[in-house]
């Protein structure tokens, strides 16, 4: 991706739509990489990962109907100005920051529910969260309609949430996952971050021993079970008030079936250290 001369911030649905189509009517390749600000090294990944795309739209909207009764959507970090200048140093095009009415218009009634994936784990803590994220990001690629979007596998069951509304609806876009970013200490990149304290933020790399602890387990022939308690361990150990602690199918994200080692594994966690609630994936295969 060439580095962009000048970064263009837009607002308005019908322009930023207009402005891709017409790039790509151009026969340039377009990816895009929505966000909700609040912007970190593992975005900036996100928008590297867009290096085979000629132009990159990075959306910024904190989406209201993914968070529920008594969740942080009011002190959800935002930061537009700062966020702006990263983008453009990263070589960005287009920044797409629309206004609450452009995705949820008065009257609006429409929501998109992708079963299947989005039933377990954080389904089951966060009623209505898939909800609210199918819909917001099914409206962004329409309003968006670029060649490829870029998530990141941090937040795993999202992506797979994603990729099954793509096909069911058969969305033209194609949607990558690409590796977590993590600190040097293993703790996954989130901007949540930001709300732990200091001793909260030395309790969280639990999250991350755990899971290096399960695909350790996983691959020195353990089971699902033993691979589950291995990563629950050093979250015990911190005394973290976990949500799920789990190893499961992928794709399905359904319980793995014991001791299958034909099949591929993923272990989630999701934990609240302190005030914060984290999660966390790896792959164990």
């Amino acid at each position: 991706m060439p580095k962009a001369a000048t970064l263009v911030i837009e607002n308005d649905p019908a322009t930023i739509r207009r402005t891709v189509l017409a790039a790509r009517a151009a026969g340039r390749r377009v990816g895009f990489v929505p966000t909700m600000g609040a912007l970190h090294a593992g975005h900036v990944s996100l928008v590297k990962a867009a290096a085979d795309c000629d132009d990159v739209v990075v959306s910024i909207f904190v989406n209201p109907t993914q968070f529920g009764p008594g969740e942080d959507f009011d002190r959800y970090p935002r930061s537009l100005d700062a966020d702006c200048r990263l983008l453009a140093e990263a070589g960005v095009r287009w920044v797409y920051a629309p206004p609450t009415e452009a995705l949820y218009p008065p009257g609006d009634a429409t929501r998109v529910v992708v079963d299947g994936p989005s039933r377990r784990w954080e389904g089951e803590h966060r009623p209505h969260h898939f909800q609210g994220v199918a819909t917001v990001v099914c409206k962004l690629f329409s309003m968006v309609p670029a060649d490829a979007a870029f998530f990141g596998a941090k937040d795993w069951q999202q992506a797979v949430v994603v990729r099954r509304m793509v096909r069911d609806l058969a969305i033209p876009i194609d949607v990558v996952v690409c590796p977590t970013v993590r600190e040097p200490d293993g703790l996954a990149l989130s901007s949540r971050n930001v709300y732990l304290s200091s001793n909260d933020r030395v309790r969280a790399v639990a999250l991350s021993e755990g899971l290096a602890s399960a695909r350790s387990c996983w691959q020195q022939g353990g089971t699902a079970a033993e691979a589950t308690a291995a990563l629950a361990a050093p979250l015990a150990r911190q005394a973290i008030d976990v949500d799920y602690a789990v190893v499961v199918d992928p794709d399905s994200l359904e319980p793995h079936p014991g001791d299958a080692r034909s099949l591929p594994a993923i272990a989630l966690v999701a934990g609240r250290v302190g005030p914060t609630r984290l999660i966390d994936n790896m792959l164990l295969s």
